[in-house]
């Protein structure tokens, strides 16, 4: 006899019906009379079982259990925890034959208590290493560059805050501008010891064209500054000219006749 529950309703059972053997049903929404599906915990009961697989690396042998449904690259990974051996530097031989860590171990024959041998492979080491190093470098650079560019932030703001004054029509003091320029100059030979590649070698060339930009805005401000009078300097007084006149001789000059009391010589 079989049993149908409703949803949300518990299940009825019969005298007859077994535990194990028992079928249990619910009703869809739509009223469809369907098997009750089972829940995560018994899917992950039913699994599929495991196999044994052994190992021999140098002198060791190792036993793994894995799901032979999993891939040579999964099981170097468990193989890394036990030989120390980085997944990537692995190769793993299986019927004489170097598997690829894509293909599946069912696929190519793994059964319970199948053997492998490991073997470590130099070429695929040094091109880590040489990645790890590259690696390294990229996050040097990236730090240095970062480095300079909040200070280039910092000093962006004082070249900013000396243009603003020279628009204004006023003066800034010269060793202001000259340590600024020297400020600058030496985030650009911080720039130019940074070894960088691909995006950070990008990344560096705009902070350089970014500085050099503002050692020119200040290189402007020098020659406007240098134009600008002095307003703190004392004003100049007028320039008045004295002329000294020399006295001479102060004795009195005879007076001239009038020609109307002259008398004429004449001669013969």
């Amino acid at each position: 006899m079989m049993r149908i529950r409703s949803k949300g309703a518990a299940p009825a059972a019969t005298a007859g019906d077994s535990g194990t053997d028992q079928v249990e049903w619910e009703v869809r929404p739509g009223g469809m009379l369907v098997q009750k599906r089972s829940t995560e915990s018994e899917q992950t009961a039913a699994a599929a079982p495991t196999v044994r697989v052994r190992v021999k690396y140098g002198s060791s042998v190792h036993e793994i259990r894995i799901s032979p449904q999993a891939t040579f690259g999964e099981l170097k990974k468990l193989l890394a925890s036990q030989t120390g051996l980085h997944p990537q530097d692995q190769k793993l031989f299986f019927k004489d034959k170097e598997r690829d860590s894509r293909d599946f171990l069912d696929m190519t024959g793994v059964k319970d208590k199948s053997k492998m041998v490991l073997q470590e492979d130099p070429q695929s080491q040094e091109r880590r290493y040489l990645e790890m190093r590259r690696n390294a470098k990229m996050e040097k650079a990236a730090k240095s560059i970062t480095e300079v560019s909040l200070e280039v932030d910092n000093l962006a703001g004082q070249v900013s805050a000396l243009e603003s004054v020279i628009s204004r029509g006023g003066k800034v003091a010269e060793k202001d501008v000259l340590s600024l320029s020297e400020l600058l100059m030496t985030q650009l030979i911080k720039l130019d010891g940074i070894i960088a590649d691909g995006d950070m070698k990008m990344q560096r060339r705009m902070q350089v064209k970014r500085v050099q930009k503002y050692v020119e805005t200040l290189d402007s401000i020098k020659v406007s500054n240098s134009l600008i009078p002095n307003s703190q300097a004392p004003a100049r007084q007028p320039v008045v000219v004295t002329t000294k006149w020399e006295t001479f001789d102060s004795s009195p000059v005879p007076p001239v006749p009038s020609t109307s009391k002259l008398n004429w010589e004449l001669f013969d």
